[in-house]
């Protein structure tokens, strides 16, 4: 067993793993709340979110970003507390708009594409969002779109397909557009979930096989941390960047009403 520390438990279950500014972050999806961590466990703040999913990402200039899943809105957390309508989602899909991340002025949403829970559809998509607001399509028939990532120095957007087991990547364009779509890392038996990138390879957390895993650009297992809960979310943090924070919970009953709260937020030293 890998070397674990607990930093927060009593979550209803964990998602958006993140580092950013001395602390680690993530999202409630059963509370629908953010929190933001110290390294001790020591908690920092947190507010309410209107619905879930909830993600959220970080703009050029610091300022919040959150994505109200249920709802289809992209907002921003003004420094007041307030949220702030940024752009409307649901005119794309009113199916749940799930993971985000920044680029630049740039923001890529992606959508599940179908009802969930219901039967899985290969309908997911990624909408691009330009700082006006603008919206639009930029990627589709994709199965499951979870994590995603922007790597390669900007130029390679890579998202996890839930439930085709791999990662797939596409070619950043300069007007932000995607093209070239490809496997980035076949990842079979595997169901991908939230996703970071980490000294040479992306790390993916892995619910059924309660696991995360670091891959290398075709497939190669750079490294595996076993864990005893499903594993929903990851990122690297800590101050040296030796750190992987790992959002675990019982699965399936982490999502069932009435059920304890059995989610927590391990930092594994790796």
């Amino acid at each position: 067993m890998e070397n674990q520390q607990l930093i927060a438990d009593g979550i209803g279950m964990g998602e958006s793993a993140r580092w950013h500014g001395g602390r680690f972050w993530f999202a409630d999806w059963i509370k629908r709340t953010i929190h933001a961590v110290d390294p001790d466990g020591t908690e920092h703040q947190s507010f309410d979110v209107p619905s879930f999913p909830i993600t959220f990402d970080w703009l050029p200039d610091g300022e919040l970003l959150v994505v109200s899943g249920s709802d289809g809105e992209l907002l921003t957390l003004t420094p007041a507390g307030e949220f702030a309508h940024v752009a409307t989602l649901a005119e794309l899909s009113a199916t749940p708009w799930n993971e985000v991340v920044v680029h630049g002025e740039l923001t890529y949403v992606n959508c599940i594409g179908y009802p969930y829970p219901g039967p899985a559809q290969v309908s997911g998509i990624i909408a691009l969002v330009k700082p006006d607001g603008g919206a639009a399509v930029v990627a589709d028939k994709l199965a499951f779109p979870n994590g995603m990532a922007v790597i390669d120095n900007g130029h390679t957007l890579v998202v996890a397909e839930s439930n085709a087991g791999c990662l797939t990547g596409y070619d950043i364009l300069p007007d932000g557009s995607l093209a070239n779509r490809h496997v980035w890392a076949a990842v079979s038996g595997s169901a991908p979930d939230g996703i970071c990138s980490g000294d040479g390879g992306i790390w993916y957390a892995d619910v059924p096989n309660q696991c995360c895993v670091q891959v290398a650009r075709g497939g190669e297992v750079l490294r595996k941390v076993q864990l005893e809960q499903g594993c929903f979310s990851c990122a690297v943090g800590g101050e040296n960047a030796d750190t992987l924070v790992v959002m675990t919970a019982d699965w399936p009953g982490a999502m069932k009403p009435g059920t304890p709260a059995t989610g927590r937020a391990l930092a594994v030293a790796v």
